[in-house]
């Protein structure tokens, strides 16, 4: 009882913060013929230089809980991503580039605003990146919360995991790794346990130009894919799980499906 209403009054405050929050401001992305993908300028840069305190950074992540949960699982549904054990530099990357204006997330910036400097930024990526991973996540044959009794799982799940992988195999692997780890060195983030339905809108939304803070040479990529291909990429990138990096299974939950 106490963490659900823990959880009601992180919910009310967050909507309080939303509403009250100014617009967030608008830098010239992509769309520009000045953009450069990651460019070394700004708060990012002061705190990648700073050591996240795990412990501050869990108390600056408690207003992030209300949407990301506090588990940092995200939701299935694919509206809020999961974050756990993302890398900090993505995590840093992403929230600068919000606060900035330069990645449209009017539902975030009210509450990437509330980070006070580069030191609490750093802070909260560190306890973010600490998390374990969820293996309960959001995939392509995943039933949806709302689903009837009639509900079915998809009957095309293997040939779109085939598809997926191949795909992936040949344009992702070199970038997101093996098993969808990323590279922190490089900004690339950890795609494993991420929701099937987040995963497929950000594709969507890359492809076609609307994430304004996306990578040149991903837009090359999936330039070319149909939307089809998009939700079969999309299925396979959200059955990748990372060795050591995910949370372990629930007390009798069945074993995981190898792939």
């Amino acid at each position: 009882m106490k963490k659900l209403i823990i959880a009601a009054s992180l919910s009310i405050f967050a909507l309080g913060v939303a509403n009250a929050a100014p617009p967030a401001p608008k830098k010239e992305g992509i769309e520009g013929k000045d953009y450069k993908w990651n460019a070394q300028d700004g708060e990012k840069v002061e705190a990648l230089t700073k050591k996240g305190d795990k412990k501050r950074g869990e108390e600056g992540y408690e207003t992030c809980g209300a949407c990301h949960l506090p588990s940092g699982a995200g939701r299935p549904d694919g509206t809020f991503p999961q974050l756990a054990g993302q890398h900090t530099t993505v995590l840093i990357k992403q929230m600068a580039d919000i606060r900035a204006g330069l990645r449209d997330n009017p539902t975030m910036y009210p509450f990437a605003a509330t980070l006070t400097d580069a030191q609490e930024l750093a802070d909260v990526a560190a306890y973010i990146e600490s998390l374990c991973i969820p293996i309960e996540h959001g995939k392509y044959d995943s039933k949806p919360g709302d689903a009837g009794k009639d509900w079915k799982a998809p009957a095309d799940v293997e040939k779109r995991l085939a598809e997926g992988k191949a795909m992936y195999e040949k344009d992702c692997k070199t970038c997101h790794g093996a098993n969808g780890e990323g590279n922190k060195e490089k900004f690339y983030p950890v795609i494993a346990g991420q929701h099937y339905k987040y995963l497929l809108r950000q594709m969507t939304e890359i492809r076609d130009g609307h994430r304004r803070n996306a990578n040149p040479d991903m837009v090359k990529v999936i330039k070319p894919y149909t939307n089809e291909q998009l939700i079969s990429i999309s299925a396979y990138q959200s059955s990748l799980s990372m060795p050591g990096s995910m949370c372990k299974p629930k007390a009798g939950a069945a074993p995981a499906k190898k792939k």
